[in-house]
């Protein structure tokens, strides 16, 4: 366990007479750095909740901060599931048991989405636009996955190619980015309805990556 959770989590536990986390747990030295299914299970078997409930929370906020530093669709769509979740337990909604389980939920589904990227035979960039382009469920139905992927692939290659340093400062080369992603996007018949939000989406995802484009290859 990394030191500042621990120092987080510390006085809650004394407060509740539980001075370790891993004895607890059941756990000696537990891998955090990925939410496994033996890990969630010796979690849910926490007797006192409410300090399960704090610690899922914050492993899966360190979780979604490191695995999707770059992919903020990801990013932005699990932080929501989870700010819900918590919001109902907040408001009484939801029991502590049931709070449980959404957040055990969202960590597997989490598991299953950091492999996507290799299911697909896409990089981690590609895997963004590749989520940048199927927000939109009815997007994603009509194209499927693989002209999705096809079109990521591309947009990932275009856009690096055109990196400019602090690129997103400045209007006329975000206009220039704009024609060409709206010109992949006709080209590919992707939904006109959805062309828009579809182009903010790529740019914010290719501004999310412009520093790893700076120094090294995607």
């Amino acid at each position: 366990m990394d030191l500042e959770l621990r120092q987080l989590l510390s006085g809650a536990l004394v407060a509740e007479g539980v001075t370790d986390v891993f004895q607890l747990a059941g756990l000696s030295k537990p891998d955090l750095s990925i939410l496994s299914d033996q890990f969630l299970a010796e979690i849910s078997k926490i007797p006192q909740k409410n300090l399960a409930i704090a610690l899922l929370e914050r492993l899966l906020k360190q979780e979604l901060r490191s695995r999707f530093q770059t992919n903020k669709v990801q990013q932005r769509r699990f932080s929501d599931m989870l700010q819900a979740s918590l919001a109902k337990y907040a408001n009484r909604s939801i029991d502590s048991a049931k709070v449980m389980e959404a957040m055990v939920s969202i960590a597997k589904e989490l598991q299953l989405e950091l492999q996507k990227g290799q299911a697909l035979g896409l990089s981690p960039a590609e895997v963004a636009f590749y989520d940048a382009l199927a927000t939109n469920a009815s997007a994603k139905e009509l194209m499927g996955d693989a002209t999705l992927c096809q079109m990521a692939k591309e947009l990932a290659d275009k856009l690096r190619n055109n990196h400019t340093i602090d690129w997103q400062y400045k209007e006329n080369v975000l206009a220039k980015l704009r024609i060409m992603i709206k010109a992949l996007l006709k080209r590919y018949k992707y939904p006109p309805d959805q062309e828009a939000k579809a182009i903010q989406e790529v740019l914010l995802q290719a501004e999310t990556l412009s520093e790893d484009w700076a120094g090294v290859l995607v």
